[in-house]
């Protein structure tokens, strides 16, 4: 193992568009951040669609900021914003249920 690879970690950026999801591992220096990541993934440039004004970023389910730094193994996640609000979706199956 060379020293450049001693300050390197794994890590993947996700996003979960409609008919498929896409993982993309990286390897990247310590003291990476999450939106350093996602730079680095070029995963916009596949999904031009994706703006961090509309979607949310975290890590394994947890919404996270930009500026977090990443640990090995971690996966930033990009999600898209929700279609229904699950409230209501939840509602109105149960009322369904009850007819």
């Amino acid at each position: 193992m060379t020293d450049s690879e001693d300050h390197k970690i794994r890590v993947e950026v996700a996003y979960a568009h409609t008919q498929e999801a896409e993982i993309i591992a990286l390897d990247v220096n310590i003291g990476t951040t999450v939106m350093e990541a996602v730079e680095l993934s070029n995963i916009k440039s596949k999904h031009p669609s994706i703006d961090f004004s509309v979607n949310k970023i975290g890590i394994f389910g947890r919404l996270c900021p930009g500026d977090k730094i990443l640990n090995d193994g971690d996966r930033v996640e990009i999600y898209r914003p929700l279609l229904a609000d699950p409230k209501k979706a939840r509602r109105r199956r149960a009322s369904s249920q009850r007819t």
